[in-house]
């Protein structure tokens, strides 16, 4: 009899090594003119097309090069037919502002285009060269980065002209540079679009959708803030006028019933229309230029100050009186007609309290795509209509409802603090772009600390705000909110001396803003040195993170680790991998997998996107692609492609004193427990074999 487990384990098995051992395919590439026919001085564009795997994207080459993601670059050889005039544009990429990087960066999903400019000198033009970039992909359970290099021919094209004319410019083509390479300008400006996407650092697929657990996410967010609006004073004493509307004016339950479920539905339609609207009116391409420009960063600032304000107590937002008296004689009438103006009279009347709440949404949906805005109103408005909806159904529930009394102000307070922290991070992302120098790290955490420690004072009743009732006692759901406030004060404070908070990684400016360290040091894990063999080769090109000691040479590194007796960590890595320096900051910072790295391994890491050239008598042609290998990168690359069959970024490959894996080589895995089983198995491998 067959043992199904034994089939279902080796199947599982299977299915790893395959996933492993993968090469991903490049993006395909067409190179054409965009004439067919042109004349010895006329002045044509090389136009470079390339078709992205689905789900994966190239960066693009108009944003900083110092941010650290790998730019898209053109080396066109040189030949007496052709000048070059300008630089490589790209041709309508995306852009997003980047946490990782600390910065906006550029890039193509589905469809990339670059454009060179020329002028043609001689007949027999000839347009070679090769474009170097970097691929990478996002998703909840595939996070890699692929360096790439192709060669190309561009196809002859119709050149009509005279010898004269060819030979007029060619004594000052030959004092060009023998290899012109392409670099990318530094751009501000957003370039615009005609379709625009966000970014692929949530998920996000080869149309420009976001992955379902980021819509997730962002929709019960909403809900949890319409259940917030519920509780604040502008709302809650509505509901029982709202039950008193319905019991009063129904004939029968069954219309009850009916007018209930329709008021429901009014309310979600009313605010899922307006998220409509803004989704309709600004568009993927205004989203991304609310999301990294300043102007709209620092006036959604201002918004956020405003409303934190008017939570606060220092005013009330209200709207037209005209507006509400109209909408509420029109409820008057009766009837569905007279229902949806119930509805529609309480979204005006609650405004002053749910306005705040919705402009956050549609601030925080804004910089997103679509559908955001319009899911986000509705996640809102369910959690908004329910509870109305219900206690219309269910009149006798009301006797249980708490009653209304100062700690629904309380609600708008606590939201007004929130406001005002969430405030910042729109100026910090203005001030982290344009490089202003305003909000470092260690001044945002100030700022932070300050408003959560006045929160947690408020909460512990200290202080009062206006409109606030005198805190006779503390209840229990008061007392946990101010502990809660008063642990994350406590947990951003070591942020000021240079600890990373991995937890708001997502939301504080970069550590290297960071003015504070703690003396002695500005790593608190860099508790002791690897006992090297030998100064790493290419030490004055490349380090390890958190104070951990290594090799950048796969050969010296082994050497080493068979002096040591260890076995050897091999980090295949690049200098404009995303996904390693979150790996770098997130698992590798963990002190158990960091105790394990530094004590029982010798590490080696191979950069696969770097550029130094290497001595000509260490080059190479490679195996793989026949193509000859002169930098660090590229033979580093060309490495992890012979020998592991994978050329992704990160992966981790741990070898014995033979050469032999350990075990199934690791990629991107964000559970720092994974990580350190991993590295456990491998040690204990290694030391069976011994």
């Amino acid at each position: 009899m067959i043992n199904l487990r034994i089939v279902f384990s080796t199947l599982l098995v299977l299915f790893a090594f395959n996933s492993f051992g993968q090469i991903q395919p490049s993006p395909k590439w067409t190179y054409t003119f965009d004439t067919k026919e042109a004349k010895v001085g006329d002045e044509i564009e090389l136009i470079f097309q390339a078709e992205i795997p689905q789900n994966w994207y190239i960066y693009s080459n108009d944003f900083d090069e110092d941010l650290g993601p790998m730019l898209t670059t053109v080396k066109l050889e040189k030949h007496p037919s052709f000048e070059v005039l300008g630089e490589l544009m790209p041709i309508n990429p995306s852009r997003k502002y980047d946490d990782i990087w600390a910065g906006e960066v550029s890039y193509f999903m589905g469809k990339g285009e670059f454009r060179q400019r020329i002028r043609i000198l001689q007949s027999d033009l000839k347009i070679i060269g090769n474009i170097d970039y970097q691929m990478c992909i996002e998703l909840p359970n595939d996070s890699r980065c692929i360096p790439f290099d192709e060669d190309f021919t561009f196809p002859a094209i119709t050149i009509s002209g005279s010898a004269n004319e060819e030979t007029s410019n060619s004594s000052e083509t030959d004092s060009t540079e023998s290899e012109e390479q392409i670099t990318p300008p530094i751009v501000e400006e957003n370039i615009p679009t005609e379709t625009r996407q966000a970014i692929p650092f949530e998920p996000i697929d080869a149309n420009g959708n976001t992955g379902e657990m980021s819509l997730w996410a962002f929709m019960i967010l909403c809900f949890l803030g319409g259940i917030a609006a519920l509780l604040t004073p502008c709302v809650y004493p509505m509901i029982p006028l709202t039950v008193s509307f319905f019991t009063g004016k129904s004939k029968s339950r069954r219309q009850a019933l009916i007018q209930a479920f329709f008021y429901g539905f009014s309310i979600i339609a009313i605010y899922t229309i307006s998220g409509t609207i803004v989704a309709k009116v600004s568009g993927p391409e205004f989203a991304n230029w609310l999301s990294t420009h300043w102007v709209p960063n620092v006036a959604f600032f201002a918004i956020f100050i405003f409303f934190a304000l008017a939570f606060l107590g220092m005013f009330e937002i209200t709207l037209p009186s005209s507006w509400v008296n109209n909408a509420d004689k029109q409820a008057d009438k009766g009837g569905y007609y007279g229902t949806f103006f119930m509805a529609f009279t309480l979204v005006l009347v609650s405004f002053s309290c749910t306005g705040p709440i919705v402009g956050t949404i549609l601030v925080e949906s804004a910089g997103g795509l679509v559908l955001k805005p319009i899911l986000g109103m509705f996640a809102f408005s369910m959690a908004f209509a329910i509870p109305f909806t219900l206690f219309a159904i269910f009149p006798e529930w009301l006797n249980s409802l708490p009653r209304s009394g100062g700690w629904m102000n309380t609600v708008k307070v606590v939201l007004g603090f929130l406001e005002l922290a969430l405030a910042f991070k729109f100026l910090s992302i203005a001030d982290q772009v344009y490089h202003w120098g305003i909000l470092d790290r260690d001044i945002f955490l100030v700022i932070w600390i300050a408003v959560f420690i006045g929160l947690t004072i408020y909460l512990f009743g200290f202080i009062r705000m206006p409109h606030d009732d005198k805190v006779e006692k503390l209840g229990v759901p008061r007392l946990l909110l101010a502990l809660t406030s008063l642990g994350f004060v406590i947990y951003l404070m070591p942020g000021l001396w240079g600890a990373p908070l991995k937890g708001m990684a997502g939301y504080l400016p970069p550590m290297k803003s960071n003015m504070f360290t703690f003396a002695g040091g500005t790593n608190a894990y860099n508790d002791g040195e690897n006992q090297l063999c030998d100064i790493p080769k290419y030490a004055d090109l490349f380090e390890l993170p958190h104070g951990l000691q290594g090799y950048f040479d796969y050969e010296q590194a082994l050497a080493c680790a068979k002096t040591q007796g260890k076995p050897l960590f091999i980090d295949f890595t690049g200098h404009g991998c995303v996904n390693c320096r979150e790996m770098e900051a997130r698992v590798w910072s963990d002190p158990a997998v960091l105790k394990r790295l530094r004590e029982d391994f010798v590490i080696v890491a191979l950069y696969v996107d770097d550029k130094s050239t290497l001595p000509e008598n260490q080059w190479y042609v490679s195996e793989y692609d026949n193509k000859e290998k002169k930098t660090i990168g590229k033979q580093n690359a060309d490495f992890q492609i012979t020998r592991y069959n994978n050329n992704a970024q990160p992966y981790y490959v741990i070898l014995n004193h033979q050469e032999e894996l350990l075990i199934q080589p690791k990629a991107y895995d964000l559970n720092p427990i994974n990580f350190a089983a991993f590295l456990d198995q491998a040690k204990a491998s290694f030391e069976r074999g011994n």
